[in-house]
């Protein structure tokens, strides 16, 4: 039988070690993979990694210097090379990337 001392030196570690890897996985899972220019949702916005091979007979709303990283819908910090968008739940893009639903960041 462990003591009461031995039970709760256990269980606290236990609980730090658990708390610890939890928030690991959480960091993991919130950078998520990188969307696919095959991706359904992809293919249907234009979305190209590079905004420079973005289609512009397809999409003529298209103008230079418009990126993921300089539009509202981007949810990486700036300097970062990808970032959410909230089109591709769960999914990364491209900060030098570009999809129709580009939007000038206020």
């Amino acid at each position: 039988m462990t003591s009461r001392r031995e039970f709760i030196i256990k269980f606290g570690l236990g609980s730090a070690a658990l708390v610890a890897s939890y928030g690991t996985a959480q960091g993991a899972m919130a950078q998520g993979a990188m969307v696919a220019e095959n991706d359904a949702q992809a293919i249907a916005l234009g979305y190209k990694a590079d905004a420079n091979k973005a289609d512009k007979a397809k999409f003529p709303k298209y103008a230079a210097g418009q990126q993921c990283s300089n539009c509202a819908l981007y949810q990486g910090k700036a300097g970062d090379a990808a970032g959410g968008c909230p089109l591709f739940a769960g999914k990364q893009v491209s900060a030098k990337g570009w999809c129709s639903a580009w939007a000038k960041k206020a």
